[in-house]
């Protein structure tokens, strides 16, 4: 635990140095230059008190009432205004000072302390802050948001920003108070209120997002996230394998032995094919939970074996519900979700997940899972991964028939859907947080590569030409080749294409040129299928702005 906390406060530190506080540090400098001595030390405890709330449970709660990050924002736009006007218009800061004289002091008055406007100020910067904390950070908040040591890993990431917001807001004013000593101090005033109202217009047409994605391409790894690499460290991973447990569903019992409650949907951020559901609306009936990504080759097998048991039992009582939790960044687009499941011809209920609220809730840890819950709430059956779907379907007709349903009919039974090959290469990534067996392991930004050198050794894979890889994926610059040494019938690539423009990969099959793939959208694209598992040397060749983002192979 103090190994989390102590990283978490360096991971809040590093955060308010990295180009992620940008767009906030113009609005952070000029509110605590303005006011009495104790607005800044207000601006900084606003903002990490809105930081805080907001990552450890206020998303889930605004997501709950059918709002979004958009209504959070939104707040931030309108105080962000309205306290630049008040900057910038004299008349109205004194209009308002006089109304609100109990509670706050605004415009830079010596007799007013600017404390309780410098609050609202900071708060409505932690709206705009929160997105800043880093992927470790989120995955211990996600562990669970009512548990002590998550809100106490919360508060260190807060107070290691805030006490570096707190000397930048120092310092700025510093600059201020010798401008004012000059005789500037009216047009200072109003050019900060230019700037507040500018910030509150770029937070209102996503220019800030914009800002800081265009950083991002273009640094740097470690300028854009200086504490990336205590992120990807396996202690800290280890750490929260420790937090997270192992899904308390997972069984080797025989039979259909209660397991414990269901916990509900939690953090559903959208429903398809389905108003949004809770478990108690679905009392009585037999639930099956699946937990996939539209990405996961793992998870796309055995949808047919789904849909067949949708078709079937549907009407026998069992209710389905996919839940779409993302592996991705660009998984947790709704049109992206909504197409997959269109592409795949899912009839049944599907939760969309981004904040991974449900699968915490389930402590689940793999994609696929399915979890059976019985008419009562109580979980009877968990399976893991693929296969099994004999057993599985025994299971459901077992919890249906225990219900008092009717007479099943004849069971759905194999359906057709594509069969791994055995002795398969392992999985690997192609984005720098992940990457496995690579004979130079993609390295954050944009770098040349000097391709397959001789052999590969089995299961080894070699980049060639210039790319630019980030934490999850890797863009094709110029040149840009993938060679590879596999074993597999089936190989498989996530990928896709820069403003959904239509580009290409190669595919070469020892040597010899096999298939064009067109890549459009993000998704996950077929390059080789044979009719049994061998052994080839797979070369690609990648257009400028495909991107790459895990192989996987059957």
């Amino acid at each position: 635990m103090e190994l989390l906390l102590l990283f978490a406060v360096i991971a809040g530190a590093g955060t308010a140095i990295s180009p992620c506080v940008l767009p906030i540090l113009p609005a952070l400098l000029s509110a605590g230059a303005s006011g009495g001595r104790r607005r800044p030390l207000g601006i900084v405890l606003g903002l990490a008190t809105t930081f805080t709330i907001t990552i450890v449970g206020l998303a889930e709660v605004v997501d709950g009432v059918g709002l979004g990050d958009g209504t959070l924002r939104s707040v931030a736009v309108v105080v962000l205004f309205g306290f630049g006007a008040l900057l910038l218009v004299p008349r109205l800061a004194d209009r308002a000072e006089a109304a609100l004289s109990p509670l706050i002091a605004l415009g830079p008055r010596d007799r007013g302390h600017g404390f309780a406007s410098g609050l609202l100020v900071g708060a409505a910067l932690g709206f705009v802050y929160a997105p800043c904390a880093g992927p470790i950070l989120a995955a211990v908040i996600s562990v669970s948001a009512a548990s002590g040591s998550t809100v106490a890993v919360a508060i260190a990431y807060s107070a290691g920003s805030a006490a570096v917001l707190l000397a930048l807001c120092l310092g700025g004013r510093r600059v201020v108070e010798k401008i004012r000593a000059a005789g500037r101090g009216p047009w200072l005033q109003r050019a900060m209120g230019v700037v507040m109202i500018v910030t509150a217009l770029a937070v209102a047409t996503d220019a800030d997002v914009r800002f800081q994605t265009a950083i991002a391409d273009d640094l740097p790894g470690f300028v854009v996230n200086p504490t990336g690499s205590l992120e990807r460290s396996a202690t800290v991973e280890r750490r929260l394998d420790d937090l997270r447990g192992p899904s308390r569903f997972a069984t080797t019992q025989d039979g259909l032995p209660e397991l414990g409650a269901a916990p509900d949907f939690r953090g559903v951020t959208r429903w398809f094919n389905s108003p949004p559901l809770t478990l108690s609306g679905l009392r009585g009936k037999v639930v099956l939970i699946d937990f996939w990504t539209y990405t996961c080759i793992n998870c796309l097998r055995t949808l047919p074996y789904l849909r067949a048991w949708d078709d079937r039992y549907r009407d026998r009582g069992l209710k389905i519900v996919g839940v779409h939790t993302p592996e991705f960044a660009f998984e947790k687009d709704a049109g992206n979700v909504r197409d997959a499941i269109a592409r795949n011809r899912l009839r049944y209920a599907v939760a969309q997940d981004n904040d991974f609220g449900t699968w915490d809730a389930w402590s689940n840890q793999y994609w696929p899972a399915k979890y059976l819950i019985d008419a009562n709430g109580q979980v009877r059956y968990a399976h893991f991964g693929e296969g099994d779907y004999d057993v599985t379907e025994r299971a459901i007709r077992s919890l249906l028939a225990e219900a008092g349903a009717g007479a099943l009919g004849e069971r759905a039974g194999r359906q057709r859907a594509e069969v791994p090959g055995t002795h398969a290469t392992p999985e690997t990534y192609l984005g720098a947080a992940r990457a496995e067996r690579w004979m130079e392991p993609p390295q954050l930004g944009v770098h040349d590569y000097p391709g397959a050198a001789g052999e590969l050794p089995p299961s080894h894979f070699a980049l060639g030409g210039r790319w630019k890889v980030d934490d999850e994926s890797a863009e094709a610059v110029r040149g840009a080749t993938l060679t590879a040494r596999v074993t597999g019938k089936s190989v498989y690539l996530v990928l896709g294409s820069r403003g959904r423009v239509p580009r290409y990969v190669d595919v070469l099959l020892d040597g010899k040129p096999s298939r064009r793939v067109t890549v459009r959208r993000h998704t996950l694209y077929t390059l080789v299928s044979l009719p049994r598992t061998e052994e080839h040397t797979l070369t690609l060749r990648f257009a400028p702005g495909v991107a790459g983002y895990a192989f996987t192979f059957g």
